[in-house]
């Protein structure tokens, strides 16, 4: 096992080298006080909400960092670089200092300083979908502001921007554009295209009854209904909706509302009841039902990746998504499973990236790094000094 040292928040790890000097051209890809690397920067933001405890594991130095507590947090987002610390009265934002750029037909990969950004207003049901140009936070009562991506980069929340109207659903940052669902009362949920100031620019035709979940992929945006999902999808400018139904009749309690997945695949997980798992291909526009153990966490990389399963009695399950076959399964490594029982918690999760997979194991306050593609190996270890209850993955 790793046992890893304690460092102080912002810690200087991630020390970034003089800037470019004036009398030369500025650099591809750079970006002032922060380092570019040559492979991707992961880390794990975890957090206790028993304790309050906030901690940051460095994936590549093996590390963990001690950062201020968030006390009541019950959840925790990420948008890639930012971690969101969900509270009763309040979302802390904290940017992890690892972060990667996509520019298509290449990638940039930044690591720098931990930093403390602020709290955003917002209490229980407020959702955070963010992207490289702004952070919306869309709240409980159908109301939504936007936040400038520039200004948390600098370590200040800024001044948001209130959309006009309300929405059914999270407004979702895409191809710089919103996409979301308004629904008027009694009628199902339509899909809008909003500019980044609110204004309407398109309303693909299509329809969402009951909306819950949504995701980004390099497809377009995922967004969860009743029947199974819609596509929405830009080309040139122009916004598509494509329906992607289930194919058969799925009860309320069997629907995907949840999706897990690896940031630019656009192969989606969400439990399909108890004992299976939805896998949705949005590139071929498909579901595929799982069966599987008893679930408490899903998710895979997709391209050829296992759908890696989480079940009750401890252990990671690895199947075949096209076959349902079961491929592999590992040694029980959670000897208990909070979220699962009448005690409650959150449950744990699994993180996905290109070559690893990450599941906390919250009562053992350990982190468990699993290379996916070599029968479920546990690669590395990290014992931490907090419970790890909620976690997530920047750098991606």
């Amino acid at each position: 096992m790793i046992l890893l040292t304690a460092g102080c928040g912002g810690g200087d790890e991630a020390k970034s080298g003089s800037g470019p000097a004036s009398s030369s051209p500025t650099p591809h890809g750079y970006v002032e006080g922060a380092t570019e690397a040559a492979e991707q920067q992961s880390r794990l933001l975890l957090g206790d909400p028993g304790s309050g405890e906030t901690r940051v594991l460095d994936l590549i130095t093996g590390k963990v960092y001690d950062i201020a507590r968030s006390p009541g947090a019950t959840a925790l987002t990420t948008d890639g670089r930012f971690g969101y610390f969900h509270g009763p009265d309040g979302i802390r934002v904290l940017d992890s200092g690892a972060w990667m750029v996509d520019h298509g037909d290449h990638v940039h990969y930044y690591r720098a300083k931990i930093k403390e950004v602020g709290e955003l207003p917002g209490g229980t049901g407020t959702s955070i979908r963010g992207d490289a140009g702004v952070t919306v936070a869309s709240s409980a009562d159908g109301k939504a502001s936007v936040y400038r991506r520039a200004d948390l980069e600098k370590g200040a929340l800024g001044t948001p921007s209130p959309l006009p109207g309300t929405f059914a659903g999270a407004v979702v940052p895409y191809a710089e554009h919103l996409v979301t669902l308004t629904a008027e009362s009694g009628a199902p949920a339509k899909v809008a295209v909003l500019d980044r100031s609110g204004k309407r620019v398109a309303a693909p035709e299509a329809e969402c009854e009951e909306p819950q979940g949504d995701a980004v992929t390099r497809r377009g945006v995922v967004l969860g209904c009743a029947d199974g999902a819609l596509l929405v999808h830009e080309d040139d400018g122009a916004f598509t909706a494509e329906k992607i139904p289930y194919g058969e009749d799925v009860p309320k309690t069997e629907r995907a509302v949840e999706f897990r997945h690896r940031p630019g695949s656009s192969t989606l997980t969400a439990p399909a009841g108890k004992d299976a798992v939805w896998v949705l291909d949005a590139g071929e526009g498909a579901w595929t039902r799982v069966k599987t153990g008893p679930v408490v966490a899903a998710n895979t990389a997709g391209e050829g990746s296992p759908l890696v399963v989480l079940e009750t009695d401890g252990a990671l399950h690895g199947y075949d998504i096209p076959t349902g076959k079961e491929t592999g399964v590992t040694d029980p490594l959670l000897k208990e499973l909070p979220g699962t029982g009448a005690g409650g918690g959150a449950a744990p999760v699994i993180e996905v990236d290109r070559s690893r997979a990450y599941l906390n194991d919250p009562e053992g306050k350990r982190v468990y790094e699993i290379d996916y593609n070599d029968d479920l190996r546990v690669a590395r270890t990290f014992d931490v000094d907090v419970r790890p209850s909620l976690m997530v993955e920047t750098g991606r």
